[in-house]
């Protein structure tokens, strides 16, 4: 498959049926809207904003999410001449309707190498019928917008070209840092600051790379709104029109000009799940990377083939003893590392007489065996003493794993998949033991509610368990899968469905590719 194609648009009508015709060739789009064909003046940018988001929006009807489109700005501005300036060299033309004449044009420009595809034979365009004569067509020197940008998706496309298409100057964008981010959904899988604005520079550059682009992160929702005497437009979405007059009102408390609002409708998700949001989101983009794979695996050459080793960790109450029960179910042997530790905490083992030696014989029950409710109380009180047991109790129990999978794989018939649940996997550095890991997140305060209630214990007892673990940042940071149970227990079954046919799909390509 070509990587990249240019789509020539002159007859909207024909969108569904070029895209449906196109994404077998290429997984990314350019769309450059001909709207110079049968007219003889270019109008304002602006007056293509209905049709470029109405575009957008029904894309993801025609061929869902799967093609990244990305509609040109810089052809729609009076003057344009030349193709534009484009991040990703284009293999392949396609145009709508035939324009010879525009097309190969463009393929010198562009230096394609390969003939136009031409899709339809008429010469006809009804661009002129989509002209929005209902806004302003004013283009203004400086606009200002806002948002997290996590992973671009459909609605950022459409709020950041209409912002494009108001711009003549310079367009300057705020990006919420970590700061702003605590409180949206999966937090710890929004991209870092940096990254996001690097891909956002991307995005903008590739569309029109006539303006000046001046983004910034921002650690409150006004940035450079507050100070910027030179703005002139801000773009907001119906959601945000209070945050847009609250800008006016604190520019107008420092005395600097107030800025026109445009407001854009809101992109309605066609997923109703009552987990997604019902506007097309990055929360959904979040949601939906649950269960699919994070990160590819490194590469673990000490560790056999077979079996297939799944760390599978998170932080406590985070529902991992569920999620390997669910893999159980699908096939996978399971070993739980809690469990193990229970053997290795009896009587006669090597970690008994250590642990007794050290925290002494209150710790012990009637009969003589470690009893954890009076050991827990202990070293989650003192950090030193969790160190101390972890001492102990991690080498025997790495062996004692060790010693099991030896056994499995010294059967007759291997399990093709283990699981190894094990709350310590990351704190230990049990990772390199793994072909991969899989990870379970919930909320911190989800966490707390549930240790309170399953562990009957106070909240600041709740929030020592909690503050003894690996936080979710650095359990995201090493997994390769990840899941969340912080919604009902459908949904996180289907994550787990959703790994595991991955999984198995890319076992089978492995083994047949060593055949």
């Amino acid at each position: 498959m070509a990587s990249t194609g240019l789509l020539v648009v002159s007859n909207i009508k024909h969108l569904g049926k070029s895209l449906r015709a196109i994404e077998k060739y290429v997984n990314s789009l350019y769309i450059h809207l001909n709207v110079t064909a049968g007219s003889t003046s270019t109008p304002p940018p602006p007056v293509w904003g209905r049709l470029i988001s109405q575009l957008y929006a029904n894309s993801s009807s025609y061929v869902g999410n799967q093609l990244d489109l990305r509609v040109l700005v810089s052809p729609l501005r009076p003057g344009a001449c030349g193709a534009p300036k484009l991040r990703q060299p284009v293999d392949l033309l396609f145009s709508d309707a035939h324009h010879p004449e525009l097309c190969e044009r463009l393929r010198a420009d562009l230096n394609i190498s390969k003939p136009t595809i031409f899709l339809e034979d008429t010469a006809s365009s009804d661009l002129s019928t989509h002209e929005d004569t209902a806004q302003t067509p004013k283009v203004y020197p400086s606009v200002v917008l806002g948002g997290t940008f996590d992973r671009i998706h459909l609605g950022h496309k459409i709020f950041l070209t209409q912002a494009v298409l108001r711009a003549c100057k310079r367009l300057v964008v705020g990006v919420t840092t970590a700061a702003m981010t605590k409180g949206k959904t999966l937090p710890d899988l929004i991209l870092p600051v940096e990254e996001r604005i690097a891909r956002l520079r991307e995005f903008l550059t590739d569309i029109d790379g006539t303006l000046q682009y001046e983004i910034v992160p921002i650690d409150d929702p006004f940035g450079p709104t507050q100070v910027d005497p030179d703005l002139d437009m801000i773009v907001v979405s119906a959601e945000t029109l209070r945050g847009g007059q609250k800008v006016n009102e604190i520019r107008q408390a420092k005395n600097l000009g107030q800025l026109e609002i445009f407001v854009i409708d809101i992109v309605e998700s066609n997923v109703h799940d009552g987990i997604h949001e019902t506007k097309v989101s990055s929360s959904n983009t979040r949601i939906d990377l649950l269960g699919s794979r994070w990160r590819r695996p490194e590469q673990r050459p000490h560790l056999p083939t077979h079996p297939h080793i799944i760390g599978l960790t998170g932080g406590i109450a985070s529902g991992k003893s569920k999620m390997a029960e669910r893999l159980g179910s699908m096939g996978a042997k399971v070993i739980d590392c809690d469990k193990v530790a229970h053997d290795v905490y009896e009587p006669g083992q090597v970690c008994y007489e250590r642990i007794v030696k050290h925290f002494g014989v209150s710790i012990l029950s009637p009969d003589g065996r470690i009893d954890r409710t009076k050991l827990g109380p202990l070293v989650f009180a003192d950090p030193k003493e969790l160190q101390a047991l972890n001492g102990i109790v991690w080498p025997e129990l790495i062996a004692e794993v060790n010693r099991r999978l030896d056994v499995l794989r010294s059967q007759t018939e291997v399990p093709r998949v283990v699981v190894l649940e094990a709350a310590i996997l990351l704190r230990a550095g049990w990772e390199t033991n793994c072909h991969e890991v899989w990870s379970m997140i919930v909320p911190p305060e989800e966490a707390v509610r549930r240790i309170i209630e399953r562990n009957n214990l106070s909240e600041e007892e709740a929030r020592k368990r909690l503050a003894s673990q690996v936080p979710n940042p650095e359990i995201v940071a090493k997994s390769h899968v990840i899941f969340s149970s912080q919604w009902d227990h459908d949904f996180t079954q289907k994550q787990a469905e959703k790994a595991w046919k991955m999984l198995t799909m890319e076992l089978e390509a492995s083994q047949s590719s060593r055949l």
